[in-house]
């Protein structure tokens, strides 16, 4: 076990001023932008991080996209092993989803040979215990019992005679109703209607009702300014998704850096920015240093706790860190950095918050799941032990 406290070099956080947006903006998103929350003193947070998984010999994770947790502690881990043949994925398909006791202890595989497994971008479970696949590659989401058994399938993957697929870039999609083009998640609201983050093509929320029936969408691709407070409603890949129990929907709006808040009509509410000061000349763990890195970074994955107060749980890829945040984005404490020794992240992807203190991270690039157990008050400078 790990025990870490990371801190952020102070840095002063410029922003634009509030915009009022033009016509062009969808009727649901008529909004001025707000300032944002004045994150530039949150605290970094003592935390203990281990490995929970028990993988039998010989067994080894690939990449790791999503995690969830059920009411008896049971854990899924959304896992890409690599194809059987190496073949593209309309040859082959590469998901596995994989059970865990609540001790950690491998169960089995859940979904084996499933149509609408392909290449799975996240997984959760919802207040029922059922299990939820939402598949990019195939474009389908998938509603597993506890048995495994598919009980419902939204959307539809492309014909094998086909050939390659070919996903039109986000600025030409045409999105059409119960359709979808590279879906990321799902959430619920208090009457347990279903909400889709449509996607890396269509860029919108989509909804339906608890038998699946299409409601409606809202949302159109579009970029947010310089400092990612203008244009509400325009989206640029709506990455993760997550419901409070106000019914407040938040959007993890990760091509312009920020979290947008709506009612469950699509009535943009408010932003939430992961604003923090942080070390812009440090090299990212993956590609080339960013000229002029922003102010913001993108939110990658959310999780929403139970009980009350909640609190919403986000996670970037740079600089690399876990927020914990009031639902009004302030920052009440953050862990982490990109890399590649535990307590260190590259390029989470999937969040599972059972607690307001226990987060379970999908670490993708390092093939690898993590539990964070936050130890309470933060420190004035950074400390790790082993």
């Amino acid at each position: 076990m790990l025990l870490f406290a990371l801190v952020a070099a102070p840095l002063l956080v410029h922003y634009a001023a509030p915009v009022v947006n033009d016509v062009s903006t969808p009727l649901h998103a008529q909004a001025a932008a707000q300032a944002p929350v004045d994150n530039r003193n949150a605290p970094t947070l003592m935390f203990d991080t281990v490995d929970p998984l028990k993988l039998p010999a010989g067994m080894n994770l690939g990449e790791v996209l999503g995690v969830a947790v059920n009411s008896k502690g049971t854990i899924v881990v959304l896992n890409h092993p690599g194809t059987a043949n190496g073949g593209p994925l309309y040859g082959n398909a590469t998901t596995q989803l994989l059970e865990f006791d609540s001790t950690g202890k491998y169960v089995g595989e859940i979904g084996k040979g499933v149509y609408g497994l392909g290449y799975a971008h996240g997984v959760r479970f919802d207040k029922y215990d059922n299990l939820w696949v939402v598949d990019k590659g195939t474009n389908s989401v998938m509603k597993f019992n506890a048995a495994g058994r598919v009980l419902m399938n939204l959307g539809r993957r492309p014909e094998g005679y086909e050939g390659h697929y070919e996903r039109p870039p986000q600025a030409m999609a045409r999105p059409a109703d119960a359709n979808f083009n590279g879906p990321t998640d799902v959430a619920w609201d208090s009457n347990d209607n279903i909400y889709i983050g449509d996607g890396y093509g269509n860029s919108r929320i989509a909804k339906f009702d608890k038998n699946g029936n299409w409601i409606k969408s809202w949302g159109s691709f579009g970029r947010g300014g310089d400092h990612a407070n203008e244009n509400p409603g325009m989206i640029s890949n709506p990455h993760n998704l997550q419901i409070d129990a106000q019914n407040n929907v938040y959007v993890a709006d990760r091509g312009n850096r920020r979290i947008q808040v709506f009612d469950t009509d699509g009535n943009f509410k408010r932003f939430i920015f992961q604003n923090a000061p942080y070390d812009k000349n440090r090299h990212p763990v993956l590609g080339n240093k960013t000229a002029n890195p922003p102010d913001e970074s993108a939110p990658w994955a959310l999780c929403l706790t139970k009980g009350s107060p909640q609190y919403l749980f986000s996670v970037d890829s740079e600089p690399g860190r876990l927020y914990k945040m009031t639902l009004e984005g302030k920052i009440v404490g953050m862990v982490g950095l990109s890399g590649h020794e535990m307590g260190q992240f590259n390029w989470p992807h999937g969040l599972a918050c059972p607690d307001e203190n226990t987060v379970i991270v999908a670490d993708m690039n390092n093939w690898r799941v993590q539990k964070i157990t936050l130890k309470g008050a933060a420190r004035p400078a950074a400390t790790a032990s082993r």
